[in-house]
């Protein structure tokens, strides 16, 4: 019994008669021959594999008889050899990905250190039918075989019968002459024996000559098959005579490569394709040439003629030096153009990174989670959001260790939720970095099932909304003080109007004044946070017209802010260029600095003087209000031109929405200027913003 690694019966059924066949051609155990090995490596050089063979598979073992990429091994046992598999189907066997072949799994040519990946095998078939052998290619690389690529391969197997039977026949023809010799030697032993030798010597000659006519018939059919294959393979494939390169043979598809008719044939290369002389591809051939050792070329670029321009492609190709006919050297090129999958990588690999670009762009980050192991492979993005550096290693168990812990098993639910539902899950939860801080994750994801339907994956996404977090606590926090805000002056406003209802009838006292002054504070108030919301609404809506004209900014300057002046705890001076003009809405801009001398007057108040100052920068005024208060921390000023956002300054409360400087910052923006706040504590603040000063077209 044989070794038989395949699970699988291996033995044919007419695998006695098939053995019978093998032994008739008295071919096994033969020492190499070269018109085999000739084949073995056009096969290995037309499919582009380190590995040819043309195997005889025996009753326990596989013969070599021609052997390229597999060293000095001349067999190999039977229950071992792919080739076994081979001769079992009369049709190729092929086998893309070994690794994925149930009946390769135990086969030491596949598990063990050979690393056999792709085979593909050709049957050997006699003229009366039965399988001895295979031509087969082999690469440790898995790849695909197309059904043209199965039929040159099954072309050249047909060659390879023909020279198996062509040796056969040359064999036995030898044979049979030399039986025939030895018969009338016997028959005219008693003949002279002179008369004898010349007969037979004149005999052999004759013979040799015809077996000579016949192998060179044979050897002249045998070329024709062969350059046919070249033809019609869809390989481009070109031979290139001597070190001039005269183009000896060119198949149809290196033909259109070149943009060429047969005309070029007999012609050197540089002749031919003029343009190819200046690329550095050409000057490969003639090292070829002087070293007979063969170079390979991937995704190389070529400026190949097209009409009367020149065309960029890219090609992989092979220069082969082979042996020619008289004895010299020629040249054998195998090219396959790959512009079509370059240029569909290179899009790939755009695509791919614009929508890196793109997920940087918004933060957002993106992973996978190897379920089974807890190894996630994950963006620089998706660890930066949770308070990790590209560098370091980043995994499941981490991602809940940073979770806040009561928001965990709910997190892991919605997980296993989406896994058994095959869905998307999608949660909020807060995060804590290790520096202390507090973060919110928004992420969602779903599952990756295996072939059995089992969850093996878990793809997602995540996006740091801690400012979104914020904002929306800031507006519940806005509502809140809107509502307080109002309520206030609304509670005064009604209390005051009540006490007077009830002394409206008694004389005039100074209640009355009182209460009446009261009740236009009260007013006054309600009047301002009305203002406010309702330019935030205008701004919402875009309902925000701005009405522009050209007027002086120090006039605009001096008549604002009088209810200031008037009280006369304050000093507004005007400084700078007092003659500079602007192109906005003056009204707007009245509004911007009134709430800027508000802010002084609220939070300096000890600052008596309050100084405005005009400055002409390039082609844009910039206009300032200084106070001499105590300043505002570093770290409230990137928030103060935020929406919603009030300061508590000093350990004090004030009263507001939080909406001005927001509704100034966006008045700016709509007047294409800028807006902003320099402080330091102990030393005053100064609030700006710039304007064009020429209309915008």
């Amino acid at each position: 019994m044989i070794e038989n690694t395949f699970g699988m019966n291996i033995i044919p059924e007419n695998d006695i008669e098939r053995l019978a066949a093998l032994q008739r051609y008295r071919i096994m155990d033969t020492p190499s021959e070269a018109s085999f090995d000739n084949l073995a490596k056009l096969c290995a050089k037309i499919f582009n594999v380190p590995i040819s063979l043309i195997s005889l598979v025996d009753a326990e073992r596989v013969f070599f008889k021609a052997n390229i990429g597999m060293g000095t091994a001349k067999e190999a046992n039977r229950g071992k050899s792919l080739c076994a598999l081979a001769v079992l189907n009369t049709d190729i066997t092929v086998f893309q990905d070994a690794l994925k072949e149930p009946c390769l799994i135990a086969n030491p040519n596949v598990a063990g250190n050979f690393g056999l990946r792709f085979y593909a095998g050709a049957p050997l078939i006699t003229h009366d039918g039965f399988l001895i052998g295979t031509l087969c290619i082999i690469d440790k690389q898995p790849r695909s075989f197309s059904k043209q690529e199965e039929e040159i391969l099954s072309g050249l197997a047909t060659a390879v019968m023909d020279q198996i039977e062509l040796r056969i026949s040359a064999l036995d023809e030898i044979q049979n002459h030399r039986e025939t010799n030895l018969l009338l030697s016997e028959q005219q032993e008693e003949l002279q024996v002179m008369n004898e030798e010349l007969t037979s010597s004149n005999e052999e000659l004759r013979l040799s000559q015809e077996e000579l006519i016949v192998l060179n018939k044979n050897l002249a059919e045998s070329e024709s098959r062969f350059r046919n294959l070249i033809k019609e393979s869809p390989t481009a494939i070109a031979i290139l005579k001597g070190r001039e390169l005269i183009i000896d043979c060119a198949n149809d598809t290196i033909l259109k490569m070149w943009d060429k008719d047969t005309a070029v044939l007999g012609k050197p290369l540089h002749l031919a394709l003029p343009s190819i002389q200046e690329q550095t591809i050409y000057n490969f051939l003639d090292q070829v040439y002087l070293s007979g050792e063969p170079h390979y070329g991937n995704e190389a670029r070529l400026s190949l003629p097209h009409g009367e321009t020149l065309k960029e492609v890219y090609v992989n190709f092979t220069y082969q030096p082979i042996k020619g006919v008289a004895g010299g050297r020629d040249l054998m090129i195998v090219a396959n153009e790959v512009t079509e999958q370059v240029i569909a990588r290179k899009a790939a690999e755009d695509l791919s990174e614009r929508l890196k670009i793109a997920l940087d762009a918004s933060k957002l980050g993106s992973t996978e989670v190897d379920l089974a192991t807890g190894i996630m492979q994950s963006t620089d993005q998706f660890k930066a959001n949770y308070g990790y550096t590209k560098e370091e290693s980043f995994n499941y168990p981490d991602l809940f260790n940073t979770m806040i812990p009561e928001y965990r098993d709910g997190v892991k639910k919605l997980v296993q939720e989406a896994i058994d539902n095959n869905s998307v899950y999608s949660a909020e939860y807060p995060v804590k970095w290790r520096d202390g801080s507090i973060h919110w994750i928004s992420a969602r994801g779903r599952a990756r099932y295996d072939i059995n339907g089992k969850a093996n994956r878990m793809v997602g996404m995540t996006a740091d909304i801690t400012e979104s977090k914020l904002f929306e606590q800031r507006k519940d926090d806005f509502l809140s003080i809107a509502s307080h805000e109002l309520k206030t002056p609304v509670t005064s406003l009604k209390g005051a109007l009540q006490l007077l209802d009830r002394i409206k009838e008694k004389p005039f006292t100074p209640m009355h004044i009182k209460l009446i002054e009261q009740a236009n504070r009260s007013m006054d108030k309600m009047s301002v946070l009305v203002d406010d919301l309702l330019n935030m609404n205008r701004l919402t809506e875009g309902n925000l017209k701005l009405q522009k004209s050209t007027f002086t900014i120090s006039e605009m300057l001096n008549l604002c802010c009088n209810h200031v002046r008037m009280e006369g705890k304050f000093e507004l001076i005007v400084e700078g260029d007092k003659d500079l003009q602007v192109y906005a809405d003056e009204h707007r801009i009245d509004q911007v600095v009134v709430n800027f001398v508000n802010n002084a007057v609220k939070y300096a108040a000890d600052s008596e003087k309050i100084y405005l100052k005009i400055d002409k920068i390039d082609q844009y005024a910039r206009i300032s209000v200084k106070d001499q208060g105590p300043g505002i921390p570093a770290h409230v000023l990137p928030h103060l031109f935020d929406r919603y956002y009030r300061v508590n300054h000093d350990s004090q409360n004030y009263t507001g929405l939080g909406l001005g400087l927001y509704i100034c910052s966006e008045i700016i923006k709509r007047h294409d200027g800028e807006i902003g706040v320099e402080s330091e504590i102990g030393a005053g603040s100064t609030f700006w913003f710039t304007l064009p000063l020429f209309p915008n077209t």
